[in-house]
Parts: structure tokens; sequence; C-alpha cells
């Protein structure tokens, strides 16, 4: 059974902002691949690899999440290994959820998971995410 991470994404104000990150290199693996280094290595690994996404809070809210592909150990410049996240390139948008401030990643379990997004409904355009955000505050989305 699948597991998910989810994570602030610190300093970013749309989910566009979370893209062009992700296309930078310093942000990605030398296969191409977007990443997230962080000091801890998820324990249940496994789980986490059997189709597991890492979830994005931007501004308070979930938004999005990306599939994680591998994890791959890094060792910065003080010589600490560390943990790469390695990530699919698309960004899924999810149902808007408020989500509190926290440190780090935490795992998520898939039934506390805000669901995709279906934007393929025909003549609907992509709420703001400032509304989306608003309409998840008040419990409507």
């Amino acid at each position: 059974m699948s597991l998910h991470l989810i994570k602030l994404s610190v300093g970013t104000e749309h989910i566009a902002d979370l893209e062009d990150w992700h296309r930078r290199p310093e942000a990605q693996t030398a296969d191409g691949y977007p990443r997230h280094v962080t000091r801890m290595w998820p324990k249940r690994e496994a789980e986490l690899l059997d189709g597991g996404s890492i979830y994005w809070v931007i501004k308070g809210v979930t938004l999005c999440r990306q599939r994680v592909l591998r994890l791959d150990e890094v060792r910065g410049a003080d010589g600490i290994l560390r943990c790469a996240i390695v990530m699919d390139h698309d960004h899924v948008r999810v149902a808007p959820s408020r989500k509190n401030a926290f440190q780090g990643w935490r795992y998520l379990a898939p039934a506390d998971a805000p669901p995709d997004l279906n934007l393929a409904r025909g003549g609907d355009d992509e709420l703001p995410e400032d509304l989306a955000a608003a309409l998840a505050e008040i419990g409507l989305r």
C-alpha cells in the first residue's frame, strides 16, 4: 500500500513558482528530474515508492502533488549525507485543503490526501489559487 509525504513549499506564492523552481538545474538530478533534498531519509521508503506522492503546501493550502520516483543519496558540501526525493515532472492539482505550518516533511496516509482535481471538464476554467484557498478556508472546496 502506498504512502505519501506532505511538505511546505517555503517562499512559494503559486504553483507556477514551484514549477519554475523545479526547472532550475540546481533543483534537478543529473538525469533531469526535479528533486527535493532533505536531511532525513524516509523510514517507510518501500511504501512511499509504491505509488506515493509528495503533496505541496503553498501559503497554508495543499494545492498540488508530484509522484515520487526514487530516493537518491546526496552528499552536501559539508560532507553530510542527505536524501534527495526525486519526483515526476508533472504537478498534479489537488482539491485545495488548509494545512497548518509544520517543519520538514510528514507522512500522509492515502485516506487523508486531498483528491486530484479533474481539470478536464469541458468549459470549466481553473480557479485562481487565491480563490481556491479562500473556498478551502471556509470548507467549500
